[in-house]
């Protein structure tokens, strides 16, 4: 089933692009111990993106996406979905828009680094 884009939910601020990008997520436990985890994008935008984790996250909760370049990025989770038993795709959102973080060559017109 397809959502509607006139949804407001389901609009997004910058193009989305289905790219699966390796990154580390750092982020801490309830118990404020700092744990991480390799994994990759499902998809990215300037504002935020789609990634697969097998730890458990909560909404709202604080995380740091570390690229392949070493390259750090605060966000935070937006949304979690559970569609496999394996792992969770998690949606977040950078703190501030991030376009260079993701290896796009070409960034589409709407990636530039407005505010909200």
């Amino acid at each position: 089933m397809q959502i509607p884009e006139s949804n407001p939910a389901n609009r997004r601020r910058s193009e989305r692009v289905m790219l699966q990008v390796p990154v580390t997520v750092v982020t801490e436990t309830p118990s404020r111990e700092q744990i991480e985890e390799k994994t990759h994008t499902l998809a990215v935008n300037a504002h935020g993106g789609l990634l697969k984790l097998k730890m458990e996250v909560l909404n709202g909760q604080p995380m740091v996406l570390v690229n392949g370049n070493g390259v750090a990025q605060a966000c935070h989770v937006v949304r979690i979905e559970h569609p496999a038993a394996e792992y969770y795709a998690v949606a977040f959102q950078f703190e501030e828009p991030a376009p260079s973080f993701w290896p796009v060559s070409f960034p589409p017109a709407d990636w530039t680094a407005k505010s909200s």
